[in-house]
């Protein structure tokens, strides 16, 4: 019985779609379509259900797809073992990073990681959603903030403050402002992930030992899905950026654009390496966890 057929069972169980499953591994949906076949007939039985709206489990199909996880988990097991036996970095990992720090960071540490371990394969996925680890077929994920599933395993990367910052070009024009109440009369640009926009922005201050903390509800007349886009219109001079400051370090130190505010902070953020499951710890992922907390730490002080 293929293992790459067993895969894509499982990918189309996953995806409730054959053409989609196709499409997530690589394939044709003819070519799809005949793995399936030639699996349900190895096995005497239909594993799906068609009809022309929906593709569903038959009750064997369910069955099969508990045997069909474990057997493909242990592969991986057994696989990710021997690297380790032999103290080789090796394998592939599909990786899903934030926009802007994919993009502006990790890809050139992507570079260095593969041309010392020529052994290792990284698939991208860059993007701001949060990853669905089995539709997506994501070993990893680099996300800020809080985890939502206390079943994932999470290496803490780095702490990140935040800043507010924007162009000279914009504050020539519009000011500077010098309370989190005037943030009002300025161009925000806004940034939203999962249908949630980010617009109450939160600053605290220092006064006499006790905390102020400031929440404003900003507007503007850009906002985007993608954190990059955003941090492009910063540097372009479009308006006021609420941003990681690990994200605008380069900008920063070049006087592309200027930190507003700074005698105010924002709450810091932690920014994790995510797994779904122990088991996927392999030395590939302990070996980037590693790495990226050494980058951070150079970049952040």
């Amino acid at each position: 019985m293929n293992t790459s057929d067993l895969a894509l069972f499982v990918q189309t169980a996953d995806s409730g779609s054959i053409t989609r499953a196709a499409q997530q591994l690589d394939l044709t949906t003819a070519t799809a379509s005949a793995a399936i076949k030639r699996l349900e007939k190895q096995l005497g039985t239909a594993l799906f259900i068609r009809s022309t709206r929906q593709l569903r489990l038959s009750a064997e199909g369910e069955r099969f797809l508990m045997y069909c996880r474990k057997a493909l988990a242990n592969l991986d097991e057994g696989f990710n073992a021997i690297n380790a036996l032999e103290g080789k970095v090796a394998g592939e990992l599909r990786i899903s990073v934030p926009s802007d720090l994919g993009r502006n960071l990790f890809l050139s540490w992507m570079d260095e990681i593969m041309e010392a371990h020529p052994d290792l394969s990284i698939s991208l996925v860059i993007g701001d959603s949060l990853a669905d680890f089995y539709q997506d077929r994501i070993d990893l994920a680099i996300r800020y903030g809080q985890l939502q599933d206390s079943n994932m395993v999470a290496f803490k990367l780095a702490n990140i403050d935040r800043i507010l910052c924007a162009a000279p070009s914009y504050v020539a024009r519009f000011g500077m402002p010098t309370h989190p109440n005037e943030l009002l009369q300025h161009n925000c640009l806004l940034f939203e992930v999962n249908e949630r926009r980010f617009d109450l922005w939160e600053l605290h201050q220092d006064v006499g030992g006790r905390v102020e903390r400031f929440k404003v509800k900003v507007m503007g007349n850009r906002s985007a899905n993608d954190a990059d886009v955003v941090h492009r219109w910063a540097v372009s001079g479009k308006g006021i950026a609420f941003k990681a400051r690990l994200d605008m370090l380069s900008d920063l130190r070049d006087g592309k654009v200027v930190r507003l505010l700074s005698n105010y902070y924002a709450p810091a953020v932690d920014l994790h390496l995510m797994s779904p499951s122990r088991k996927q710890v392999t030395p590939a992922v302990l070996l980037l966890r590693d790495i990226l907390r050494e980058k951070f730490r150079q970049l952040l002080g």
